[in-house]
């Protein structure tokens, strides 16, 4: 099957993978808490990216093509055998530019998940793309990365990025409505949309935080506010983010969320800014 690029611009790697390639499927527990639970996500890490952030920890997979081609059927195998390892859930993590493909493996296995689907983005994506997704996904888990136009040409090649992934996460909203977890406090539908705070950047921070109060209704998504920056592949290139965020930057972004209501979801912890909470890309489970 032909790839066709889904992401706004054709950003991103999307032109030089096979469907699919993938580097890693196992379980996982560095997502939120109401992901991981106990025994993990199920995490399919796919290769390639429809952004190209500058300062990536994944950089080898998203970047640079590390992975193993699969096919549709050992895709599906891989999904039914992490929910027999226990996986609270199916992470699909950065699985936009293979949607050809995986949509028809959606299809054939979701009468056998007893789990919900996660689909884990940069946030940077059509909503046509999105509502052919509907009906598939439980809860949606994307990045909003940027307010500035500036910052996200500047460090992810995607000067567009906040009008796509503004209206990309109203319809998730959509689609979901209120936020479900089971017995156990495990989600089971919903939104969650991450924010990674960038050193020196903490105005563009505070911008994306009040835009999401003032513009996405009250319930229905979590926050959860990342401190895990670690200038990780040419983020060199830029100085100004060739370092990882300090105490006041962080706290600073926390007390506005906190001040807006926003204080439902999930912050880090300041030591969370570390290289081991990258897992191995060494094909494991693929």
């Amino acid at each position: 099957m032909k790839i066709v690029s889904s992401a706004p611009e054709d950003a991103g790697q999307t032109g030089e993978f096979r469907p699919e390639y993938a580097a890693r499927a196992a379980l996982h527990l560095w997502e939120e808490p109401c992901l991981s639970g106990q025994g993990g996500s199920g995490a399919i890490f796919f290769s390639g990216c429809t952004l190209r952030c500058c300062y990536c920890q994944n950089y080898d997979i998203s970047q640079e093509g590390k992975g193993r081609e699969i096919s549709e059927d050992r895709l599906y195998e891989i999904m039914l055998e992490l929910q027999e390892q226990g996986a609270q859930n199916i992470d699909l993590i950065t699985a936009t530019h293979f949607l050809p493909s995986i949509l028809p493996v959606l299809e054939k296995v979701k009468s056998q998940l007893h789990i919900p689907i996660v689909y884990n983005c940069g946030g940077y994506e059509r909503v046509e793309t999105l509502r052919m997704l509907e009906g598939y996904v439980d809860i949606w888990l994307p990045d909003l990365k940027y307010y500035s136009p500036e910052l996200s040409a500047r460090y992810s090649s995607a000067p567009d990025y906040f009008e796509y992934a503004k209206e990309a996460i109203k319809e998730m909203l959509h689609q979901c409505g209120r936020l479900e977890y089971d017995e156990n406090g495990a989600l089971r539908k919903g939104v969650i949309i991450r924010h990674m705070v960038l050193p020196g950047h903490r105005d563009d921070s505070i911008s994306l935080i009040r835009w999401m109060k003032e513009e996405l209704p009250a319930d229905g998504w979590l926050i959860s506010l990342m401190s895990q920056y670690t200038p990780f592949y040419r983020a060199e290139e830029h100085p100004e983010i060739n370092r990882r965020i300090t105490t006041y930057e962080y706290e600073s972004v926390l007390k506005e969320a906190i001040n807006l209501g926003l204080d439902r979801g999930f912050m880090q912890e300041r030591s969370s800014a570390k290289e081991e909470y990258t897992p191995p890309f060494d094909m494991e489970g693929i």
